[in-house]
């Protein structure tokens, strides 16, 4: 008779998973709570400690590390030797093995987890009989997936198993214990100024993609269980994604995820905003985003903060977009987007990561850093210059401080009744950022004239706010520190301009 052993602390399907293989005739040996759910639920089980002679000790720390368990998952049935031993000793072989660990990420993201709590959700034995399974996985079958059972069950009603799936499912426990390692080695390893002295990140590839930026270059997304983010995307209807869409979605969700009670869209190409706008409803933050820049809106990304209505889907009927992307849609507009079979709609919770660090590959290595966190509540914030802003600027500088971070470095962006006007990213220098935007502004419709101006940094010279002043802005908001400060604000003076410096920065390589 073959023998499973089976240890889970995510009991998921195993209950038919143990039915299943009683009806094909395998004995089924547990521990601890497994064994008293499979017996609630009528499957017969051998206790573990029946089959060592040894009880659980030090309250379950010990019930699984003996030889007779290791024996029977180690031993090489194509040895004569191994067949031999084991005979002599008394000890059976075990066939397969069913075990998923100590929930120790779950363990320690909660707020109120302590370091002994942490330490006895370290999981010893399952690791162990799992690396044994899957070292022999040519004569033990190593099951550490719950999605797997249906599986399994299929290959051995089949009769006998593929040495590839065995080597599959090899694969998948040694990457499972390697992530569940690294996730204790991180919660244990001295964090210096913040940081940790080594890092270890785990991903798994959710999808293949058709390329990378460029078609010779292969891509995929890889996603990592904590902080939440792309795993839990949501393709309802379209074309594949593309290596260039998850940057440009990516992107756009953290623009709109600025605005938490009010609904925000942005308009992303090429990972930059070419729209911004806050409004009443969905369809009006849309309208006004589009209106940014209306001819770079085409081929873009669209992102909501809030619910996609019909109203917001017909807005668009007009508009080539790739990818419109919310945390959820109305049936009706679901019925409205369904029209064009290739735009892809996607569903993705609202969230900027915080928290959590941020990775830029360099070659040989990575360049870490907390994640950039959008400060609203204006501490530190002073008016710099004989007038103070309006009540209207006052509203425009808050919004344009909030959606000029997105924005590529060096970054400007006129702003007026909460809309972006015009947005020059990515300039080499200020200045040039600065005609940009009033030209964008220009371009779109849109008079720079009373408008106010955000900056991502400060001004190095006075050369960029005269330009600003030239164009009719009113009012602007900039970090300030420059050793040039005080000709900045002299000249903000000589034309009226109202400055406020918020003393952070926001760059965005």
């Amino acid at each position: 008779m073959p023998r499973a052993l089976i240890s889970v602390s995510d009991k998921r399907g195993i209950v038919p998973f143990a039915q299943g293989l009683t009806q094909l005739g395998w004995e089924i040996i547990s521990t601890g709570g497994t064994a008293a759910a499979l017996r609630g639920a009528g499957v017969p089980v051998t206790s573990v400690e029946s089959v060592t002679g040894f009880p659980e000790i030090l309250d379950g720390r010990v019930k699984t590390l003996h030889p007779v368990v290791h024996a029977g998952l180690l031993a090489r049935r194509d040895q004569p030797s191994h067949r031999a031993e084991l005979e002599r000793r008394g000890i059976a072989p075990i066939d397969l093995v069913a075990i998923n660990l100590y929930p120790f990420r779950q363990t320690v993201a909660r707020p109120d987890v302590t370091f002994d709590d942490a330490i006895e959700n370290i999981d010893v034995g399952g690791p162990s009989m799992l690396r044994s399974a899957a070292k022999n996985h040519a004569f033990v079958l190593p099951v550490v997936d719950p999605t797997d059972y249906d599986v399994v069950l299929g290959q051995l009603r089949a009769g006998d198993v593929p040495d590839a799936f065995r080597r599959e499912l090899a694969a998948k426990v040694f990457a499972h214990v390697a992530d569940y390692d690294a996730a204790i080695a991180g919660y244990l390893t001295p964090k210096e100024d913040g940081l940790p002295s080594r890092l270890s990140v785990a991903m798994e590839r959710l999808q293949m993609l058709r390329y990378g930026e460029n078609p010779e270059q292969r891509g995929a997304l890889y996603v990592t269980e904590e902080p939440r983010g792309m795993r839990d995307l949501v393709q309802r209807q379209g074309k594949e994604l593309s290596f260039n869409n998850l940057l440009d979605i990516d992107a756009a969700m953290w623009v709109v995820a600025c605005w938490s009670n009010r609904p925000a869209c942005c308009v992303v190409k090429h990972t930059t905003p070419c729209g911004v706008a806050v409004g009443t409803t969905a369809e009006e933050a849309f309208r006004r985003a589009r209106s940014s820049d209306p001819v770079s809106a085409f081929g873009s990304v669209v992102a909501f903060n809030t619910v996609v209505t019909r109203a917001a889907a017909e807005a668009m009927a007009d508009l080539f977009v790739e990818v419109v992307v919310a945390p959820s849609f109305h049936e009706e507009a679901s019925a409205v987007l369904a029209a064009k079979k290739q735009l892809r709609v996607i569903e993705l919770p609202v969230s900027r990561g915080e928290g959590a660090l941020d990775f830029k590959r360099v070659r040989g290595g990575f360049l870490v850093q907390d994640r950039f966190v959008f400060d609203p509540s204006e501490q530190g914030w002073r008016v710099v210059t004989e007038r103070a802003p309006n009540d209207q600027e006052w509203e425009d500088l808050r919004f344009s401080w909030a959606a000029v971070g997105a924005v590529k470095s060096n970054a400007i962006l006129l702003a007026r009744d909460e809309m972006a006007i015009g947005i020059g990213a990515g300039q080499m220098s200020r200045v040039d950022s600065v005609f940009l935007a009033v030209h964008k502004a220009r371009e779109a419709g849109h008079d720079p004239a009373g408008s106010v101006l955000a900056s991502d940094a400060y001004f190095p010279f006075a050369d960029g706010l005269q330009q600003a002043a030239a164009a009719g802005v009113t009012a602007v908001i900039q970090p300030g520190g420059s050793i040039r400060d005080a000709e900045v604000i002299a000249a903000a003076n000589r034309h009226d301009i109202a400055m406020v410096a918020t003393g952070r920065r926001q760059f965005r390589h």
